[in-house]
């Protein structure tokens, strides 16, 4: 008995459509009649839509199809599609290289966002809507610290730290009292899953004392009788 094993079959191209879509592009590779492979492409066109659903999110997806249709086919299908053919030379171009962010970050548990906020801070000059902004980075600044520390912070702190990443032009009064933070770690899955068996054994107990507290059917008979 002859076994048939994937490493003794063809290279498969594009794996998330499958071998049987792979075969039934090169079945219509091997038709003669032009209409007959159109037919036959637009069915497998709405097939690997179906296999394939995220592709629904992305913009222009039938263009996507009829690509990998082209790709699949090793671009030796011929067929009316409604979108120009693809070629081995565009699929082989790499996209650009994204550089990562060199920036230096003094404080990192800060992160990024809170120095970008307080470069827009910088740049208002209405004292009132300064103030407001002011005091909402202050807040942010003692939130991402309690998340990075698992601890409480003095509020001095955090003016101190405002002031040194603004180079001493954002102020907050020594006597300001910042919003309450505290550190709430997210259950974990077994600590969640034993919750939930915690809820669920309470749910029990209060169905059998519900169950013990009904008088029972056939006592009440016997007594009537």
């Amino acid at each position: 008995m002859k076994f048939d094993y994937n490493t003794t079959r063809n290279h498969l191209i594009l794996a998330e459509y499958g071998r049987n879509v792979q075969n039934m592009v090169k079945y219509i590779c091997e038709l003669e009649d032009r209409d007959e492979r159109n037919r036959y492409a637009q069915a497998v066109i709405e097939l690997m839509g179906f296999l394939n659903p995220h592709l629904r999110d992305v913009a222009d997806f039938k263009h996507k199809l009829w690509d990998h249709l082209h790709i699949i086919s090793d671009y030796k299908i011929d067929v009316d599609a409604p979108y120009p053919k693809p070629t081995p030379e565009q699929a082989a171009v790499k996209p650009k290289h994204i550089g990562y962010p060199q920036q230096k970050i003094r404080y990192k548990h800060y992160g990024r966002t809170v120095e970008v906020l307080i470069e827009k801070a910088k740049a208002v000059d209405e004292p009132v809507r300064r103030a407001e902004m002011v005091q909402g980075i202050a807040n942010f600044m003692k939130m991402a610290y309690v998340q990075w520390n698992k601890d409480n912070v003095a509020d001095e702190t955090i003016i101190k730290n405002l002031g040194e990443l603004s180079s001493g032009q954002l102020q907050l009064d020594e006597n300001v009292n910042l919003a309450k933070v505290e550190f709430k770690p997210q259950p974990t899955g077994r600590s969640a899953s034993n919750n939930n068996r915690g809820r669920n054994n309470n749910n029990k107990g209060r169905q059998n004392n519900n169950n013990n507290n009904r008088p029972s059917r056939n006592n009440n008979s016997k007594s009537r009788h």
